[in-house]
């Protein structure tokens, strides 16, 4: 009989550490979220391509005036176009896990998801203040790189509150935002294969094998 009672405690044991593992990670990130971000960032990064192809504008970056204009049209018509994508990548995001979520009979808002957004923050902050400071000071080109690099810190993070998944591809950012470096005014480029190609990837890979 004691062999069967140590099956049973191995059992029990397992699945306390199954809940405790799934308390504790804010696994009901959707797939269709990444999917969803990356499609959105292409279309970004496709409208903002168009306005850097008409002559009539100006690139970003190239002032020799070494300072930012707070009235250059252009500048605000990028920024405002960053936000929008920003926003409705986002949303879209919190749509699709919601609805996991809610097809899993769990809560959006718990102490997983509060650290996973406390983990994501501090990089996310530094890296808003680095892109800031680079448009102040007439260092545009170097904007991409720092979305890159500062978001993937954020995503290695945070991967040891969701899935572990997510922390690979932290580190392809990172690895796009330092090449990017080495091409300053390919930037629009490096931001579509971050933040575009590779989240369509991603959202891909996790519907496949968690979603689907």
């Amino acid at each position: 009989m004691q062999p069967e009672n140590n099956e049973v405690s191995l059992e029990t044991l397992q699945e306390i550490r199954s809940i405790m593992d799934r308390s504790a990670r804010f696994i009901t990130l959707s797939g269709w979220s990444g999917i969803w971000a990356g499609s959105t960032a292409l279309i970004g990064a496709y409208i903002g391509y168009g306005w850097l192809k008409n002559p009539q504008i100006r690139y970003a970056g190239l002032s020799t005036e070494g300072t930012f204009d707070y009235f250059d049209p252009f500048i605000n018509r990028l920024i405002l176009l960053a936000i929008g994508v920003f926003v409705v990548a986002i949303s879209g995001g919190i749509y699709f896990t919601y609805q996991k979520t809610k097809a899993h009979g769990s809560k959006l808002w718990n102490s997983a998801s509060r650290q996973l957004l406390l983990q994501l923050f501090y990089p996310l902050f530094a890296g808003g203040v680095f892109c800031v400071t680079f448009i102040y000071y007439g260092c545009s080109m170097f904007v991409a790189s720092a979305c890159l690099v500062f978001y993937g810190l954020a995503l290695i993070g945070g991967s040891k509150y969701t899935f572990s998944d997510i922390c690979y591809l932290g580190m392809l950012d990172v690895a796009l935002g330092c090449a990017a470096l080495y091409f300053p005014h390919n930037g629009l480029l490096f931001l579509a294969l971050g933040f575009g190609v590779l989240h369509i990837l991603y959202g891909a890979i996790m519907w496949n094998k968690y979603d689907k």
